[in-house]
């Protein structure tokens, strides 16, 4: 820890931070020996970043092209401030959410990240176990170094399997079956990722990262700027033992909306659509019978639009009419910013990084404790602005400025 300390106090010093306070500066001050020390989720940030291999925090970290959308995701939620109301009993509130049936403690949803094991031994299986132990919605990713029958275990009960579509309908219909059969409810298909996708932070970092990944774990991270899963590392992930992954592509540049109905036509998990962030595709999205939409942009990780998700929610959500829950992802760090993605007519908001961070650092408590801070948050700013539950939570809630 005393590296630790004399990096942030090196940050601290830096002349670029002089004449104000920093995040830095108070950091360098402040010693986090266990996960319950974490103020916010900010501070996970810093420990995975000095824990982590170059190449494992770029591929987290990284945004496309010049990261603009990545930017716009955080910026986006300055444009909307909260409205106070006082003389409300907020001695009780109500957080809880049903969602296809099952209910959970409250509406954070850990969403898809693979690889987990390049950010601890324990990866997606300790992810399950915090998701278990504070009784959230769990995403696995197709990308993950578990087995999707272990992280069903770990977690106790059902989880939701995120599918990267390929480009074979019959290999995806085995990884469809096999998330069934492990105990999936809910597959939620990511669309937002036709044909790849510049990444130069995450290459960049791979440049100073002079490692074999083999020495250190047997799951090297597969590369998504080049989405090909036969003859790269992507082949030797989990969900595609058995299968011929020989030239398999990991998305499909030529899916169209008619996807939708042979998936339901295979499965009798839910079908949620991951990355819609427009009134059109989610109209066509209940057209074509989806039972949810995750609004993303993967994190600012695909098209690179320059617009936040929290901007295109209430346009997702008018368009939903209520006949499907709308999730949303992408750049939450804050209570407040849950807050205002449910005021905006969301049913759940998910989280990608920060829990990443809290695994990073710390495992399983890590996650715990990511998911407590932004608990505590959001209750604080339902007190303020006198909501009881989430369905008080409404747009009158906020006011949009219309500015960042």
């Amino acid at each position: 820890m005393s590296d630790r300390r004399a990096f942030l106090q090196f940050l601290a010093g830096s002349p670029l931070l002089a004449g104000f306070p920093s995040r830095l500066q108070a950091l360098a001050q402040v010693e986090i020996d266990k996960a319950a020390d974490a103020l916010d989720v900010f501070d996970f940030e810093v420990l995975a970043k000095k824990v982590l291999p170059p190449a494992h925090w770029g591929y987290m970290a990284t945004g496309v092209d010049g990261e603009q959308t990545l930017k716009a995701n955080r910026d986006g939620f300055s444009r909307y401030q909260l409205r106070t109301r006082r003389f409300v009993d907020v001695s009780r509130l109500e957080m809880s959410i049903d969602l296809f049936g099952a209910r959970y403690t409250s509406p954070i949803v850990l969403c898809p990240v693979g690889s987990q094991k390049a950010f601890h031994a324990d990866g997606e299986v300790a992810a399950a176990r915090a998701a278990q132990a504070k009784g959230n919605v769990q995403i696995l990713s197709t990308q993950t170094s578990y087995a999707v029958e272990d992280v069903v275990k770990a977690r106790g009960g059902p989880i939701w399997y995120q599918l990267y579509t390929t480009d074979n309908f019959e290999i995806t219909t085995k990884l469809v079956k096999r998330a069934e059969a492990a105990g999936c409810t809910v597959t939620a298909v990511t669309v937002d990722l036709p044909a790849g996708r510049n990444t130069p932070t995450m290459q960049r970092f791979q440049r100073t990262d002079t490692r074999a990944c083999g020495n250190c774990h047997s799951d090297a991270t597969g590369n998504l700027a080049n989405p090909r899963v036969g003859g790269g590392t992507n082949a030797s992930k989990p969900m595609f033992n058995g299968v011929n992954t020989q030239g398999l592509g990991l998305t499909s540049p030529s899916l169209t909306w008619d996807f939708i109905k042979r998936l339901k036509d295979v499965t009798k998990m839910k079908v949620v659509i991951k990355g819609l962030e427009t009134r059109e595709d989610a109209a066509l999205a209940v057209e074509h019978g989806a039972d949810g939409i995750v609004v993303s942009n993967h994190g600012g990780r695909a098209t690179e639009t320059g617009r936040g998700t929290i901007e295109c929610v209430a346009e997702v959500v008018q368009a939903a009419r209520g006949r499907i829950p709308v999730i949303v992802d992408g750049g939450f760090r804050r209570g407040t910013d849950i807050y205002k993605a449910l005021a905006l007519g969301a049913t759940a908001v998910g989280v990608g990084r920060p829990y990443i961070w809290g695994l990073s650092a710390f495992g399983q408590q890590g996650v715990e404790r990511v998911i407590e801070i932004l608990n505590n948050e959001l209750r604080l700013a339902m007190v303020g602005c006198g909501a009881r539950s989430l369905k008080e939570i409404t747009a009158a809630s906020i006011i949009d400025t219309g500015r960042r």
